[in-house]
């Protein structure tokens, strides 16, 4: 079988990339496309979204695969792979890089440190940017430089009738308000253009260890640092199991710091004021290092759950609620705000801008017979943290739940993306995300 002006590669059933082709980050997704069109070119994604209309499959688009809900793997489907539009162009007197639509972050990171530039990217470099983009975009740079979707200044974007469509703040800016947080349900993205800013190539990560009896002591002075952190810095506290206390629980506060070193280190001073540490971790590297920590050697192999919340206040209970023991599977709270709140809440459809910080908890294991126990001790233990939050970030929705869409928007954007969908995706051909299932 072929399809008419494609010139990438198809793969079904059987051949030898096909279970490759079809794997995503989480392990529990394990659907058999009936095709994969790994694209080669914007002209490949027009022939085969074409060729999958015609033949009535459900379509699915992959960049980066980094996905929970796994929705681009579609069953007996069409699996449109954009991992082969991975071109990374940066020019660094305009300091704008040309990403495509297929590119993992650590590609642009790597393209940008060339010149000490950088845009707000996730923790995980092999994350899609498609992906990471479409659903808002957060990471170190977030408070200093915004969410990824702020610094996009473009798209080329094919819809489900074939054209391809340069998205701006002056060319189609429907789409261009969609698109920044709005997720992927709209076209195919096969490119952007990123504002990068000048970020220098060091980092620096501090974490103080606590005892769970000195842990909320420690939180609440955390929390009293907020309002004189720099945007350079974001604020980070978690709660996990660490081999080097004994498999126990552990709490941490810390910072994350991009920039010059000396100037992250007058922080330090107030961090050590608080509480009794049993420990300490800084650690001095550069804006690369930092970007991998989270990386993992078993991209596809692990199953992975996820809850995230936004939390607009963090008072004592949700403190509490946050170090609670039973049955916890660790999880992280990240300060917001900086830039992210710089742009008004109707400029974009990503939601939650006034939040104080956010709270994520999440946990990967191996064994499928593992699967309800560890899913229900992430959902038990998000849930005490519940009374105090406002909403969730889309990127972060690992349950085929509609109220999870509506608790990441708010009622008059939503009926916006669905009066933009219908404009430019009336069939709904992109079905397989959140916003549209």
């Amino acid at each position: 079988m072929t399809i008419a002006a494609f010139d990438g590669l198809l793969t079904r059933p059987g051949d030898a990339d096909y279970d490759s082709g079809r794997a995503v980050w989480n392990a529990m997704v394990d659907r058999r496309p009936a095709l994969i069109a790994r694209c080669a070119s914007t002209t490949d994604v027009v022939a085969a979204l074409r060729y999958g209309r015609e033949a009535g499959l459900a379509i699915g688009v992959r960049g980066g695969g980094h996905s929970f809900l796994g929705l681009p793997v579609v069953e007996d489907g069409l699996l449109l792979d954009l991992s082969a539009l991975n071109s990374v162009q940066v020019d660094p007197v305009r300091r704008r890089a040309r990403v495509g639509g297929g590119a993992l972050l650590g590609a642009l990171d790597v393209a940008s440190q060339r010149y000490g530039l950088a845009t707000t990217a996730g923790n995980v470099s092999h994350t899609g940017v498609g992906g990471l983009t479409l659903g808002g975009g957060v990471g170190w740079l977030a408070r200093a430089h915004g969410l990824t979707c702020d610094n996009v200044s473009a798209y080329e974007l094919v819809t489900a009738d074939g054209a391809v469509l340069r998205v701006s703040a002056t060319e189609n800016p429907d789409l261009f308000w969609a698109l920044r947080g709005g997720g992927g349900s709209f076209g195919v993205v096969t490119a952007f253009e990123f504002q990068l800013h000048p970020v220098g190539t060091q980092a620096l990560t501090v974490d103080l260890f606590y005892e769970l009896d000195e842990a909320g002591t420690a939180l609440r002075g955390w929390r009293d640092l907020f309002a004189d952190a720099p945007r350079q810095a974001t604020p980070v506290a978690r709660i996990g199991r660490r081999d080097e206390y004994g498999g126990r629980l552990i709490a941490s506060i810390g910072y994350v710091w991009v920039g010059d070193i000396e100037e992250g280190r007058r922080l330090l001073p107030a961090y050590e004021e608080i509480g009794t540490p049993v420990g300490r971790r800084i650690t001095e590297l550069s804006y690369l290092d930092l970007q991998t920590q989270s990386d993992d050697d078993e991209r596809h192999a692990l199953r992975r759950y996820c809850k995230g919340h936004y939390l607009r206040s963090l008072p004592d209970a949700a403190i509490d609620a946050f170090l609670a023991s039973d049955n916890n599977p660790g999880a992280r709270l990240t300060l917001c705000g900086g830039a992210v709140g710089d742009v008004p809440d109707a400029e974009t459809a990503f939601s939650h801008r006034d939040a104080l910080v956010e709270f994520t908890t999440g946990d990967d294991w191996t064994d499928p017979g593992e699967d309800e126990a560890r899913i229900t001790a992430a959902r038990t233990y998000s849930a005490g943290l519940e009374p105090y939050t406002s909403g969730s970030y889309v990127n972060t929705i690992a349950d085929e739940d509609p109220a999870a869409v509506h608790r990441a928007y708010s009622r008059e954007k939503l009926v916006r993306l669905h009066q933009i969908k219908h404009t430019y995706d009336p069939d709904n051909t992109f079905a397989q995300t959140p916003l549209h299932r």
